[in-house]
């Protein structure tokens, strides 16, 4: 059995491979993790290296590493000090990651039709509630993202 290759990272900020608007996409999102730690942050309040290095897909340290410094570079994240604990940092959406949310939905939506999600993720939202879900969840990101902490 061979071993399979891990995903080649994405592309650098500035070396597209086209004009085209998916492949441009892909040259940021185009890997098997880059999604899911916007998705950690997005759903799942992981806000920590460490809580997003703890995730169920086992990620390893140096593609999460890579992974949060492609996402800092392109703007979809910042980090922050974190006041309660010197060597520590808060990973946080932008506007811009926070408008990834349609995108994390419908690729939920489609799996839900065509792939065997587990019973921890379902029920799965209905297409007719799903633009005022995304309308409510994106309010709900942006609070936690966007509005500044208190320190």
């Amino acid at each position: 059995m061979q071993a399979v290759k891990p995903a080649a990272p994405p592309l650098p900020t500035g070396t597209p491979r086209s004009g085209c608007p998916v492949s441009l996409g892909l040259d940021i999102f185009g890997d098997r993790w880059t999604l899911l730690i916007v998705r950690d942050l997005m759903f799942s309040g992981k806000r920590h290296y460490r809580e997003m290095l703890a995730s169920d897909e086992h990620i390893s340290s140096n593609i999460l590493a890579d992974r949060l410094k492609t996402l800092l570079n392109e703007g979809v994240i910042t980090k922050t000090a974190d006041p309660t604990h010197q060597q520590k940092v808060i990973y946080s959406l932008t506007e811009k990651g926070v408008s990834l949310l349609p995108i994390l939905m419908a690729i939920s939506d489609w799996s839900h039709a065509h792939r065997p999600v587990s019973d921890a993720y379902r029920p799965a939202p209905t297409p007719a509630t799903l633009p005022p879900a995304w309308q409510q969840e994106l309010d709900r990101v942006r609070a936690a993202h966007l509005t500044p902490q208190p320190l």
